[in-house]
């Protein structure tokens, strides 16, 4: 190739591998020297596996040069979130707890990437488990924003989104429990997409949530992310979560338009409940009008309160990914990261009953989005940006505001991120499509047709080889217990006693901080139900 290789998009790779004008084994090379000049900026990458790429690759070539061409994912190398299980290759969760991680086998996902020909070309960082925040006392540095170096690329999948945005890898496998793909998306100017509940396998992946976990795929384009998905989608009995279902052409199936489609517009959220700085909220004024000249109906609706989606899932998740690290907890605590700690150890607060009431509300508000599901085809709402930076994090940020990613995972549906325009600094903005259950392909039509009809992608981050990050001093994190009274610092301790949790004062400080926001969020669940009113995880089997 003449041309640079890393602007390229999975569908105009798989074009010149199909034709034979790119050869597997140069596309590795020359994204491998990409990473070698540009990573050390960025830190995307926990461990580069060149040469396992490499050797896909020489077998991609022979197999295309064969004529056993296996679709557009062949020869197309990719990154994985470092909670995907890959066989032989170390695979840490970004916790110093688990670096020394081999695992014996693949997760189903990669697995399905491997039988469509994709190469893997690196473990991409992650916060410690999929959760937490960017970390200055983990093993890894945090990712940097590639638009700006100073600056969050959001999380968990962070290494996912600034890889792909750097042009370090075409395309990356990321998770989403809360807005874990969609969040790195929108800061890092990409496309992320969370698949409906069920659709892709999570066997092998580390667990956040076996409620609300979901994975998927994340690109420069929703075109790429239509092609990565059709590669990852289908039915695994080694996941509990996943349906029987005819999986749909999701990527012959773009190009039609969106005329006629219903659009519900979430405005009141970015306008009132959570607003967005005025250029955001210009931004999202302006995908509207787009959306609008492309024939769709638009119109404002209005869903239930976020904080209502918050209480629901922090009591669901954080019960859940403390009992699958409460024995580690109870060995290895001062190993984990504070970020990691400040929304873990407040878990012990959630007894049974808040995560039942946490579940039947969660059907609640599944059964509140029926009659909207009626009347709209799909729903447009906010994403993040700009970036923030990342001298400022503050962990206990996590438990103080709603998070507008969570109502998807909370329904279960299909949720898009896409770029929505930038910033006057040049900082991306994005905004998020969501679906009904099962409305996958539906929202990546829309999103789709919005990409194609705007110029956002066109724009790339300026980054230069062997240029330097800035230095960033680590945010002081010193936890503000001033806010927790003495009736719930005596349950806090004691109820951590209870799950076999031997604290520090120092990790007591970090429960103190956040344990009354965790106490209200329990309060506010603890409603008036009838004895009928079933949990979300009461299933209906036909």
């Amino acid at each position: 190739m003449d041309a640079p290789a890393h602007p390229l998009t999975v569908a105009e790779a798989a074009r010149l591998i199909r034709t034979r004008q790119l050869s597997p084994v140069e596309y590795v090379d020359l994204l491998a020297q990409r990473i070698t000049e540009i990573d050390p900026q960025i830190h995307a990458f926990i461990a580069p596996t060149i040469d396992h790429a490499r050797r896909q690759a020489v077998v991609a070539e022979q197999e295309i040069m064969a004529g056993q061409y296996r679709g557009p994912m062949h020869g197309i190398p990719f990154g994985a979130k470092d909670i995907f299980e890959t066989a032989g290759i170390a695979t840490t969760g970004g916790s110093r707890t688990a670096r020394n991680h081999v695992p014996q086998r693949d997760a189903a996902i990669v697995t399905r990437l491997n039988a469509a020909g994709a190469l893997l070309l690196g473990k991409l960082a992650t916060h410690e488990f999929a959760h937490g925040g960017p970390s200055f006392d983990l093993p890894w540095p945090p990712v940097r924003n590639p638009w700006a170096l100073e600056r969050f690329a959001g999380g968990s999948s962070s290494g996912s989104g600034a890889a792909v945005a750097a042009g370090l890898v075409p395309c990356a496998l990321g998770s989403d429990t809360g807005g874990s793909i969609r969040g790195p998306a929108s800061f890092c100017g990409i496309a992320g997409f969370m698949p409906s509940s069920g659709l892709v396998s999570r066997a092998g992946v580390m667990p956040n949530s076996y409620s609300l976990d979901h994975c998927g795929p994340m690109a420069w384009t929703v075109e790429d992310c239509a092609i990565m998905l059709q590669a990852i989608a289908g039915y695994d009995p080694a996941d509990g979560n996943s349906v029987e279902q005819a999986i749909p052409d999701f990527h012959g199936g773009l190009g039609g338009g969106i005329r006629g489609l219903r659009v519900g517009v979430l405005r009141s959220v970015w306008e009132d409940e959570l607003p967005a700085p005025p250029e955001h909220r210009a931004a999202l004024e302006q995908a509207v009008e787009t959306m609008r000249q492309l024939g769709a109906i638009v119109e404002d609706c209005q869903v239930a309160p976020m904080q209502d989606y918050m209480d629901v899932k922090v009591v669901i998740a954080e019960t859940e990914i403390f009992s699958v690290h409460q024995l580690g907890l109870a060995e290895r605590a001062g190993e984990y990261g504070h970020d990691f700690l400040t929304r873990i150890l407040p878990a012990v607060m959630f007894q049974s009953v808040d995560y039942l009431a946490a579940q039947r509300h969660q059907r609640r508000l599944i059964d509140q989005m029926r009659p909207l599901y009626g009347r709209y085809d799909l729903f447009l709402a906010q994403g993040f940006g700009p970036a923030p930076m990342l001298a400022a994090h503050q962990p206990i940020t996590f438990w103080k505001k709603p998070n507008v990613q969570v109502m998807a995972n909370i329904t279960g549906g299909p949720a898009l991120a896409v770029c929505c325009g930038f910033t006057s600094a040049g900082l991306p903005l994005g905004m998020q499509l969501i679906g009904k259950p099962g409305a996958d392909a539906l929202v990546l039509v829309a999103g789709d047709a919005y990409e194609r009809a705007t110029q956002w992608r066109d724009r790339r981050p300026a980054l230069s080889a062997g240029a330097h990050a800035p230095e960033i001093d680590p945010p002081q994190i010193v936890p503000d217990t001033a806010g927790c009274d003495e009736d719930t610092r005596e349950l806090a301790e004691r109820l951590a006693r209870n799950a076999g949790l031997d604290l520090t004062d120092a990790q007591l400080a970090i429960l103190f901080e956040a344990a009354p926001h965790a106490r209200a969020m329990a309060r506010r669940l603890r409603r008036d139900r009838s004895w009928f009113e079933e949990p979300a995880n009461v299933f209906r089997l036909t």
